[in-house]
């Protein structure tokens, strides 16, 4: 893979006057974000592409027409699996009630989709423009309902754990037992399976299968075709790929980016 290119943050100019402010950019395949905060939630909406969100707590991957959350004062840096149209909304921290204060990957409702376009092309919103004010209320009331969707891999903090999941998520992994890779990390399968339910609260077994969703639907995101990325991912079978796909997303891989492209 080529190396990725970086940004620096984000810039977000927040007008005293605006209860919602926008950021509209499109970025090459591989390009990077740097790592940044920002003072208020924002909702980073994928009009074209995959996005990966990286945080110390975890990675999320963001499918087309779908979005993330991110709460505000939450350190994170996005990183683009093939071209990537960015739209992204930024609230008062809170105003958005119905939202978690935790980042999460969320469906976008078509209604939802045109607001969050129609936002970007007036830059800012205040609630002293009757229009806007309308605009305003519209969108919240969308965000109350909004579904969110399990396409996080969250990391453990024990550096143990650590150590084991940086071994999954590399290369050679798959030429590994488990009980090697929990050996060289300097401990058991036992403890390190205790780990990871207690620090992520699932099995390694289980947060490797969520690895291996988030990988296919990066390949998936980048053109690749089903076969090849489940094998790439890890694998056995494309049909073990798209099964795991159907019980976590509720459809087959070929049906639910039609559905957001």
């Amino acid at each position: 893979m080529s190396q990725k290119r970086q940004s620096p943050p984000v810039a977000s100019a927040h007008r005293t006057c605006a209860v919602i402010t926008s950021f509209t950019r499109d970025y090459a395949p591989g390009h990077a974000v740097a790592p940044h905060l920002h003072r208020r939630d924002q909702l980073v909406f994928a009009a074209r592409g995959v996005m990966t969100v990286g945080a110390k707590a975890g990675s999320w991957v963001v499918p087309t027409n779908r979005a993330v959350w991110i709460p505000a004062g939450m350190r994170h840096g996005i990183t683009m699996c093939g071209a990537v149209a960015m739209r992204t909304l930024y609230f008062h921290a809170g105003m958005a009630r119905g939202m978690p204060r935790k980042c999460a990957v969320v469906n976008v409702s078509p209604l939802l989709r045109e607001l969050i376009l129609r936002a970007c092309g007036s830059g800012s919103l205040s609630r002293r423009v009757r229009r806007q004010r309308h605009l305003i209320d519209v969108i919240l009331d969308q965000l109350e309902t909004i579904q969110t969707i399990p396409l996080r891999l969250p990391n453990p903090t024990d550096p143990r754990a650590l150590r084991v999941a940086a071994v999954l998520i590399g290369e050679a992994a798959e030429a590994e037992t488990l009980e090697r890779i929990c050996a060289l990390a300097g401990a058991s399968k036992r403890t390190v399976e205790r780990l990871f339910q207690h620090e992520v609260g699932m099995s390694v077994g289980k947060w490797r299968q969520q690895l291996r969703l988030l990988r296919a639907m990066q390949l998936l995101a980048q053109g690749a075709k089903v076969t090849h990325a489940a094998l790439e991912a890890g694998y056995s079978t494309p049909s073990a790929f798209i099964s795991m796909f159907r019980r976590t997303l509720g459809s087959t891989p070929a049906a639910y980016f039609r559905a957001g492209g």
